[in-house]
């Protein structure tokens, strides 16, 4: 760490083959396709090479590394003025809750799937989901109300849930009884 922090080229260059792969896995879950996850990994790492002096210590770094990631992620979603596609608050609340288990799904499988869905469920499920905001703090983020927030969750579920019953052939019916 203290090589990269002096800007030293071979020792960022070993960081970056010992973590690209991890991130680039966090990469992909915010965007549309490799292409656009990759572009997001060189954004990122140029920006850890140039924050790395920020790092306190605080947890580990590549959690920080992490974080660095996601946010990237959100800036260049904010930054190519994607539109949000917004389901009215109450056309989100009529969609069944099942709570269902999306963990006997394949990882691959599941980003394949997290890909697939417009930007703005891909976003919100995301930030909600897997990186822990709040509705609150997703709607600072990308200027958007709470309750839209709320309701692309909701409709990214529902579309995951569809998806995953399809790709496995469940009665639905059934599933939900």
């Amino acid at each position: 760490m203290e090589g990269c922090k002096a800007g030293k080229r071979k020792m960022q260059e070993a960081l970056y083959q010992q973590t690209a792969s991890k991130m680039l896995v966090v990469c992909m879950r915010y965007a549309k396709d490799r292409m656009e996850a990759e572009d997001v990994l060189q954004l990122g790492f140029i920006k850890v090479f140039q924050k790395i002096s920020e790092y306190r210590g605080d947890g580990s770094f590549e959690g920080w590394m992490r974080r660095v990631m996601v946010n990237t992620a959100i800036e260049s979603y904010r930054k190519n003025l994607r539109s949000l596609t917004v389901v009215p608050i109450e056309d989100a609340y009529e969609q069944p809750s099942t709570g269902f288990d999306f963990s006997r799904l394949g990882m691959q499988d599941l980003l394949k799937l997290i890909q697939k869905l417009s930007d703005g469920y891909r976003m919100v499920f995301n930030m909600y989901i897997i990186e822990g905001y709040s509705h609150k703090e997703i709607s600072a983020i990308l200027g958007i109300s709470e309750g839209a927030s709320k309701s692309q969750l909701s409709r990214a579920r529902a579309i995951l849930r569809e998806e995953i019953i399809k790709m496995e052939g469940i009665d639905y019916a059934s599933y939900a009884g």
